[in-house]
């Protein structure tokens, strides 16, 4: 994780803003980190990183949303194993929407690990797209303002102490590997308890 942290890092300061969304789209949270450390350090700036994430997130929210909607359930069986996305977790989003509707998926977007299964069974139970993007963007808000300001304060960290030690940029780059692990680690009990929650 450290050394594809380290590639990005060096990738994005040579090319800048023009492979930024593709790789946001791809791998939204990594590049956000890395993009908003840049721009503390003055390669960025970090409100065009903080527009950029927002749009290549909700790119990948709409990719998964057209699959599901175009594919069906089809989908979730021939390529969803590979992404984790199952028809037992699938249906109990769809229960989810069926209740809260646009909540879900600023929820879902915000605070949990379910974004893939949700977003495909948005799709699949053909929730209007203008709502769903309107929902993915305010969690999309959310989500990547908090990478940002995490990324920008992990840079400023580093500008601020790399005269000090030496090897600064490792271990600012080891924390926010770190920091973005527990985060995952931490959205994933939480898609854990929101389906525990559900079963109840």
């Amino acid at each position: 994780m450290e050394q594809t942290g380290q590639y990005i890092f060096e990738f994005l300061r040579s090319y800048g803003y023009f492979v930024m969304l593709p790789l946001m789209i791809i791998e939204g949270p990594v590049v956000t980190i890395i993009a908003a450390m840049l721009a503390s350090l003055g390669a960025f700036n970090v409100f065009v990183v903080l527009i950029l994430s927002i749009i290549g997130d909700m790119a990948g929210d709409v990719i998964l949303y057209g699959l599901g909607y175009r594919y069906g359930l089809g989908f979730v069986r021939r390529v969803g194993k590979y992404m984790g996305i199952t028809e037992k977790l699938v249906a109990r989003m769809e229960k989810y929407f069926a209740r809260h509707g646009g909540k879900t998926i600023f929820a879902v977007k915000s605070t949990t690990g379910l974004c893939w299964a949700a977003f495909t069974a948005a799709g699949i139970v053909k929730m209007d797209f203008k709502k769903f993007l309107k929902y993915s963007f305010l969690g999309g808000i959310v989500w990547s303002s908090f990478l940002v300001a995490m990324g920008y304060f992990y840079g400023y960290l580093w500008r601020e102490i790399k005269q000090y030690i030496e090897s600064i940029g490792w271990i600012i780059s080891v924390l926010a590997v770190a920091t973005f692990v527990a985060i995952t680690l931490y959205k994933n009990w939480r898609a854990k308890k929101m389906l525990e929650e559900k079963d109840k």
